[in-house]
């Protein structure tokens, strides 16, 4: 189904048709006429809309699919035995695998904010905006989409560290709430970056820009090396760094130990990312020309 043919479904949603006399009441869910049930339509007719675009250009799926068994492969192997100790790489690989989770969920993160301007640039989003359809559908669609890659990036790191030694000493279900609980924190850090998609004038602007927020929050944490290791100044922004507290939930539920604050330090962040860039990025996209 090509853009068209989801431009001419979504232009005849039911909320929009005509009838032959005064329209019943709806509910709304804040989008003006908007339903909720309407609403959801059109998340999914644009979700896979963006799911049709993957599979039309199969190169886009390459950072999900390659990045994964890149890091790994490069973290483990080149920095696991300086870290661990030499021939002390298992062990390092059930060490850096969760870290890895919570940095796979913010590099996908950032691709949307790249797609999102790029739409703008095509005009794909003017054409958007133009129909009856709720603001935040458009946004929320990507994120959708995003997330799956990020479930398949995911897939593939685990799947990569289980034949270098991964092993889980918890249990299946906790493994399932790691990997929840890096896709919730991931699904929220896209609306940053779709913020700064819709704030920055090029791609490369968003790209650059989005490399001076993942640089510090990524190296400066608990994902490849222990804090302590770290001078005291740098293990105290690492106290506080959102992606340290992942990792060490992922690296709790997947290898045992407490994880109650982690995980609750984690949700909070995710909601209060949500709660602030959220509404900006919905207030955002209505206004950009």
């Amino acid at each position: 189904m090509s853009a068209t043919t989801t431009t001419t479904q979504l232009s005849k949603s039911p909320v929009d048709t005509p009838g032959p006399g005064p329209a019943p009441a709806r509910k709304t869910s804040g989008e003006g006429r908007i339903g909720l049930r309407a609403n959801l339509r059109h998340i999914g007719a644009l979700a896979r809309r963006n799911a049709l675009q993957i599979k039309q250009d199969p190169e886009s799926m390459f950072d999900a699919v390659l990045m994964p068994i890149i890091f790994i492969l490069l973290f483990v192997y080149v920095f696991g035995g300086a870290i661990a100790g030499k021939g002390n790489n298992d062990a390092y690989v059930n060490y850096v695998t969760p870290g890895l989770m919570a940095m796979m969920g913010m590099n996908i993160a950032m691709g949307v904010g790249v797609g999102i301007n790029d739409d703008f640039k095509k005009g794909v989003m003017d054409r958007f905006r133009t129909m009856p359809i709720a603001r935040s559908s458009v946004l929320v669609a990507k994120i959708v989409v995003e997330v799956g890659r990020m479930m398949i990036a995911t897939a593939i790191l685990l799947g990569t560290g289980f034949l270098l030694g991964l092993e889980i000493k918890t249990s299946f279900v906790e493994l399932l709430a790691a990997i929840g609980l890096s896709v919730v924190f991931g699904a929220s850090l896209m609306w940053i970056f779709i913020l700064l998609g819709l704030t920055m004038k090029t791609a490369q602007a968003v790209q650059g820009m989005a490399m001076l927020v993942l640089m510090p929050l990524q190296f400066g944490s608990s994902i490849f090396a222990p804090p302590t290791s770290m001078p005291g100044w740098l293990e105290t922004f690492t106290d506080y760094n959102p992606l340290s507290n992942l990792a060490d939930a992922a690296r709790g539920l997947i290898n045992g130990g407490p994880v109650a604050h982690s995980v609750w330090m984690t949700l909070g962040w995710a909601l209060a990312i949500t709660v602030v860039t959220a509404p900006l990025a919905v207030a955002k996209f209505r206004k950009k020309t």
